[in-house]
């Protein structure tokens, strides 16, 4: 079985019924930092907690050091998973509004820490919770702690030192997850530099996803992804992006698609530009 498990909203109603789920509401903007707290205020599907992105899912920024969001501490991330009721041995649903984006940055957190049974993305996240007619709930979802004790696997990790020395290697495979015309620098909306990691191909996120805002069928990624690589090893392939977030939407695909995880260079290019002797590039 892949280690990437989505869940469609008809099983998720079905099987929440029978409780011991941990559900966990990942919807942020970068836009709007407020956005996600509020929307889950608003309605959330019973029983969710919220997983922000800054509080949770990220570790504290140092300004001309990390990235936008690097990863936070492992013991103090799985702290928070003990908060949430996570055990060993928990079904977690992941779900944002509707990409993944976000709720795969959890996802990656939860199987860098050891945890790779029983964590589902909710297809088409919240967007498609609706669709199927499921209602949202306001209430505060009581929870009894859990046990969880996660270790750190840093082998599903790239520094940016340990990238710049692997740059123009034939067996590695870099992929970017932004859109792209950033990928290219022709605009840069987020960061103060344009432009992508020289030897990068572009892998925008969304083109995980098919027109109705879910993943592709496995056959289909497995298809996209084996043209990046283009014969050499999935073992050697290094996932970025702006900050280490839509990076794990490529790397989830990835596992849907069967292949084996790939690595994260989790500061990402918010991280890059912040060494002026790091060389950058632009175009395809």
């Amino acid at each position: 079985m892949p280690l990437a498990q989505l869940i469609n909203p008809q099983s998720l109603a079905e099987r929440r019924e029978t409780g011991g789920w941990v559900i966990l509401d990942c919807r942020f903007a970068l836009e709007d930092p407020d956005y996600g707290r509020c929307s889950y205020a608003e309605g959330h599907i019973d029983g969710a907690q919220y997983a922000d992105l800054k509080r949770h899912l990220s570790g504290p920024v140092i300004k001309g050091v990390t990235g936008r969001h690097p990863l936070p501490e492992p013991d103090t991330f799985a702290r928070q998973l003990r908060a949430w009721g996570v055990n060993a041995d928990t079904d977690v649903v992941l779900y944002d509004d509707g990409p993944g984006a976000y709720a795969a940055r959890a996802w990656w957190l939860l199987a860098w820490l050891g945890k790779r049974d029983g964590v589902f993305i909710l297809d088409g996240g919240l967007k498609a919770w609706h669709s199927a007619g499921f209602p949202l709930s306001l209430d505060a979802p009581t929870i009894e702690p859990g046990t969880f004790v996660g270790k750190p696997d840093n082998h599903l990790l790239l520094d940016a030192e340990h990238l710049q020395k692997r740059l123009g290697q034939p067996g590695m495979t870099l992929i970017d997850a932004r859109a792209p015309a950033r990928f290219r620098g022709e605009v840069e909306p987020i960061d103060p530099i344009a432009g992508h990691i020289p030897g990068a191909q572009c892998a925008a996120f969304n083109e995980n996803l098919g027109s109705d805002g879910r993943f592709l069928p496995a056959e289909q990624l497995k298809q996209r992804f084996a043209a990046q690589l283009q014969g050499r090893s999935p073992e050697e392939l290094v996932a970025y992006c702006g900050s280490g977030v839509t990076a794990c939407h490529n790397l989830f695909a990835l596992s849907l698609a069967g292949y084996p995880l790939g690595k994260l260079y989790a500061g990402s290019w918010s991280e890059w530009i912040t060494d002026p002797a790091r060389a950058i590039a632009t175009g395809d």
